[in-house]
Order: structure tokens, then sequence, then C-alpha cells
């Protein structure tokens, strides 16, 4: 009986997305309610220490709580307590983060400082219906990188301390060259993330962060209203996100298959996608939607999802990679080729190699220390740690 099957995870297979236990983590993370599929995957021989630790990596587990509420006697006792047990824990986390994200825009808007929150609690607010629904662990924020320096000043007061002290003369070329700033706070490390561009410089894709901000929409959120990127800039943002870190946690999907039911307009999503080059990082995402999570890819870019036979097959190898737990990034080269496969136009490919290269960060200035006269040095310095070492750890 599923209820008394409390087992072993036995290794990772080609079929992994075939076992009951993923079959159970993607109904559970479709955005339709799959009640009568999970039903019968109940009575299957479950795994379910595979299935509680599946959930906890993929960052589904209240999802799957939420799912298998009306289904509790067909759980083991033992599971269903974990997972109510994450549940109420994910509950007050997004409660305090919550209190946090308006404590900092009262702060940020108090100093005439635009900001749009865009991930989390935000984003499950509206587009899971409860800000709870999904598990979150920080505030994103963007901001303009003209700002960088006064948020950064604003949110130190907050109690919040940066993960990495750019030296003062360094932090010109590291807002040009870098994309974020974490901060610590007393209640946790991470806590917060601030963005001025969608990925580090060198990842070659451009995206228009004041067209962001001025085509930005309004939204409720526990009672007050902020703003947030439109439905089809976050898609964009989302999927360039999860191809970043190659769709390794199946909640990046689950977001994303909740913006596709909306009224997109796809023709500026396929213009932009286009102007970034990242048509095909669009076309693999919207096929693992499909084929994990059972969301149709939408007819006004259907034809040339299907067209791109790159994407296809990525796109299947992505999905198998995300089941077996494929961890590109821990494997540079590998992670590097697969960027580029990618990217559908040559002069992106070359972009991406050239500034790979050439764009010196954090790990060229720890390495050595120049005055300001000298950073332009810094490349040298780059392409030089580059050729000893290789691309593994840089």
């Amino acid at each position: 009986m599923a209820r008394n099957s409390v087992t072993h995870s036995p290794p990772p297979s080609p079929n992994a997305l075939d076992c009951p236990e993923w079959k159970l983590l993607l109904a559970a993370g479709a955005p339709v309610a799959e009640c009568d599929r999970m039903a019968e995957l109940l009575k299957t021989n479950v795994d379910w220490d595979a299935v509680l630790r599946l959930a906890e990596r993929h960052g589904v587990s209240s999802l799957m709580y939420r799912s298998l509420e009306r289904l509790e006697r067909d759980v083991p006792a033992a599971a269903f307590a974990v997972l109510r047990e994450r549940n109420e824990i994910n509950i007050r986390k997004a409660l305090f983060l919550a209190r946090e994200l308006i404590r900092v825009l009262d702060s940020l808007n108090g100093l005439g400082i635009d900001t749009l929150p865009y991930k989390g609690i935000v984003l499950s607010e509206n587009y899971y219906g409860d800000m709870a629904l999904r598990q979150c662990g920080d505030l994103d924020l963007f901001v303009r990188a003209r700002d960088v320096g006064r948020v950064k000043s604003a949110v130190r007061e907050l109690g919040f301390a940066a993960r990495l002290e750019v030296p003062e003369d360094a932090e010109e070329d590291y807002i040009a060259a870098g994309y974020e700033c974490s901060f610590d706070s007393p209640a946790g490390k991470n806590l917060l993330e601030l963005q001025w561009a969608l990925e580090p410089r060198y990842y070659a894709v451009d995206f228009d962060m004041e067209g962001m901000f001025s085509r930005a929409a309004e939204v409720s959120f526990v009672g007050r209203r902020l703003k947030t990127p439109t439905a089809e800039d976050l898609l964009l943002v989302l999927a360039i996100h999860a191809a970043k870190h190659v769709w390794g946690r199946l909640i990046w999907l689950c977001d994303i298959a909740r913006i596709l039911p909306r009224e997109l307009d796809w023709e500026r999503v396929r213009s932009c996608a286009d102007k970034l080059g990242v048509e095909r990082i669009l076309h693999v995402t919207l096929l693992l939607c499909a084929r994990l999570l059972r969301v149709e890819v939408p007819a006004a870019v259907e034809k040339d999802v299907r067209n791109d036979r790159v994407g296809l097959k990525l796109a299947e190898e992505m999905a198998e990679s995300i089941a077996n737990g494929v961890d590109y990034e821990a494997r540079k080269i590998s992670y590097f080729g697969l960027m580029m496969k990618l990217r559908e136009r040559k002069i992106d490919r070359a972009k991406f190699l050239t500034r790979l290269a050439f764009t010196p960060g954090p790990g060229e200035w720890e390495a050595i220390r120049l005055p300001r006269v000298l950073f332009p040095f810094y490349r040298v310095v780059r392409v030089g740690r580059l050729a000893g070492r290789g691309v593994r750890g840089l």
C-alpha cells in the first residue's frame, strides 16, 4: 500500500521522469489541478523519501502539500506531516518577507528611488493567488544602475549588510560588468538581492532595463499598490534566469507556467526575444513547460517553436537533466558550451565568448589590486586567469 511505503531512493536513471515520484512532483506543480492524476499515482509504490527530497530541492513543497490536502488519507502520515511543517514554515517566512519588503520599499520611496519587486512573494501573490503558495527565500528588486549607490546606503541603514564589499574605486566597473548585489540581515543570509541588469554582462543579453521600468504594471500586494514588470517582461526575465541556471529547479518552470495563461502581447514578446537573441531560450522554456507541466505552447509562437530543431533537441535533453539532477554549472566547460548552443545567432555567441574572456569581476579584483588608473589592465588579468586555470572554477 502507498501509505506504508517509505523506502530508500534508487539511483537516477534516464527514465527518471517516468517514476511515480517525479510524476507526483509534476502533477503538484502544474497550474491546473490534477487531483485525479495524483490519486492514481498514490495507488502505486511511491518512495516518499524521494518525494520529500525532490519537493524541497525543486521548491515545490508547499504546492505538493496543498495538492495533497484532499488526499491526505492516501499519504503516509509521516510524509504528510513533513509537508505540513514545511508549508507552515513557508507561511511564516512569507509574512516576514512581506514585512521586510514593505520596510525596504517605504525607505526607497521616501528617497524618490523607483524599484520593481519581481520574484518571490510578489510573483506568488499575483500569479499563484497566495503569497505563501510558492516557496520563497529572499527579496528580489530591480533598481536602476544610477541608483545602486543610494540604494545600498539606504538598505544598510535598515540593517542589511552587503555580502561582497566592493572597493570604492571599483564600484563603477562593478556596476558596469555585474548585475546584482546581495545582502544579509540579522534574520538570515542573502535575504535581499538588488539587480540593475538581468545577467552579468558576459552573457550578452542586454535587456532594456529602462524600458521595463517605463512599462511597469501596478499590482496589489498586502493592501499596497506597487510596481512590478509586466507579464510580457516577466516571462522573458524568468525564462532567461531559468536558462542561466539550466532550468535546474522545477519551481522556475511553475512560475512561467502560471504566466502563460494570461492574455499576453506575443508580438511584443517575440520582438523583444528576437532583439535580445534569446528566441531559442524562450522556445526551450515553453517546450519544457509543455513537456513537464502540461501547458500548451501558445498558438502565437507554436510554429516558431516547432521549427526550432536545435531547441526541440535541447528541450528533451534539459528535461532529462532536470529529472536526473545534472549539475551543468559545476562543470564549467560543458556549462558554457550549453550557453553557446542556446543562442541562435552567431553574433551573440561571439559576444558571449568575447565578454566572457575580457570582462573582469570580483575574482580579478581579489587576485590583484590595481590603482584606478590601471583598471583597464584587469582585462589582461582576466585572460591570464582563464588561460592559467581554464574556465573551471572562475
